[in-house]
């Protein structure tokens, strides 16, 4: 049975995979998006603190 790494390496390879890393790639380019995930950043270093 293939590890779960294996599996999601797998996936990554496949069409399908490789559509959602664009579609990834794509909302990623997007200002707002960015910002979201930099607060999100900010919130969780805060966190461990």
């Amino acid at each position: 049975m293939p590890t779960l790494m294996q599996r999601i390496s797998t996936f990554l390879r496949s069409p399908r995979g490789q559509q959602l890393v664009e579609r990834g790639r794509r909302e990623m380019a997007k200002p707002q998006n960015q910002a979201k995930l930099r607060q999100l950043a900010a919130k969780l270093s805060s966190r461990r603190r």
